[in-house]
């Protein structure tokens, strides 16, 4: 069984026992958190309209990080404009349970 969890605007699709890197979220590593479905699929399929009604992903929050860093570069030809910048995502380690529904 598998299904499509929405959480930080994306979309993942998601498994009993993966391991997924999702935008940070607001909960304490070792907690468990709950999240909306659009779509159940295995042997039968249901969509949601968005949600499905009585489904849900359990999850366990392992860790919070930070992504490797993004370099953002500007530059402007004949003015003397340069600026670098770099970036680092923060990200939240989770590890599907269980699916319900």
């Amino acid at each position: 069984m598998f299904a499509i969890v929405k959480t930080g605007g994306k979309q993942y699709r998601v498994e009993p026992g993966l391991k997924l890197k999702v935008e940070k979220l607001a909960a304490e590593p070792g907690s468990h958190v709950e999240l909306p479905v659009l779509l159940l699929g295995g042997e039968g399929v249901r969509v949601g309209t968005p949600f499905v009604e009585g489904a849900k992903v359990v999850a366990e929050v392992l860790a919070h990080g930070r992504g490797k860093k993004i370099t953002i570069s500007k530059f402007k030809a004949k003015v003397q404009y340069r600026r670098k910048r770099g970036h680092r995502q923060p990200y939240t380690e989770i590890l599907i349970k269980e699916i319900q529904g």
